[in-house]
């Protein structure tokens, strides 16, 4: 288990007004979070001030991060990968630009991002939840997922971090939103919109040894 980052990159390239996210008249920040957890249109494609406000395809955004973790880890020739919180299966797209030959597997909470999800690989895309995956045990040959385990309550958190342990092999990877400071802190609170676990790095990483996850992780920081 290590901490590998792979993420910062893309989180780093987007401006945020944050008091303008709590304050705004038409979508103040309780309002904008019960649209984004419906996991619908809104959080998607709605307005930016409730979340993405678009959540579209971007040639060569998604290739470079599965690069990076195709040239980190040592999988095979056809390697099994599952995304789990996959939203609309961009970056297990971008995977096959790298891996031709890898099986991939998403599965996301929200109906509306499977069927708007990439035509070429929406087979491989399922709805459902990361604390009951439908796969066996050490199935995969790389899991991961970005921004997704911050979104869970604790008691579905813990059977999720199992879960991800359970099918995965060697290989595992995933991103949470964290804070290091009262300001990184406030930040989060007042950016966030779907948000549940509000951890530490010390308390994320007291949580990846309850649950047994070995997996390497890397966190997101609202600075």
């Amino acid at each position: 288990m290590a901490l590998v980052d792979f993420m910062s990159v893309l989180h780093k390239s987007t401006t945020r007004d944050y008091l303008a996210r709590v304050n705004d008249p038409e979508y103040p920040k309780d309002k904008a979070a019960k649209l984004a957890k419906q996991w619908d249109y809104d959080y998607w494609d709605g307005d930016r001030r409730i979340n993405y406000g678009g959540y579209r395809y971007i040639e060569g955004r998604w290739e470079k991060v599965a690069r990076a973790m195709v040239d980190h880890y040592d999988l095979p020739r056809r390697p099994r990968i599952l995304d789990i919180g996959c939203g609309k299966g961009f970056l297990l797209f971008d995977f096959l630009k790298v891996l031709p030959d890898a099986e991939v597997y998403g599965l996301d909470v929200s109906n509306y991002a499977i069927s708007h999800s990439k035509e070429e690989i929406r087979d491989q895309l399922t709805v459902g939840s990361a604390t009951q995956l439908p796969w066996t045990d050490n199935y995969f040959d790389l899991v991961i997922s970005i921004n997704t385990f911050h979104n869970l309550h604790n008691y579905d958190l813990d059977v999720a971090l199992r879960e991800m342990e359970r099918v995965g092999k060697t290989h595992k990877y995933l991103c949470v939103e964290s804070y290091r400071t009262e300001e990184e802190k406030t930040n989060l609170l007042y950016w966030q919109v779907t948000c549940e676990a509000f951890c530490t790095p010390k308390e994320w990483e007291w949580w990846f040894q309850q649950t047994g996850y070995t997996g390497d992780y890397s966190f997101i920081y609202f600075e």
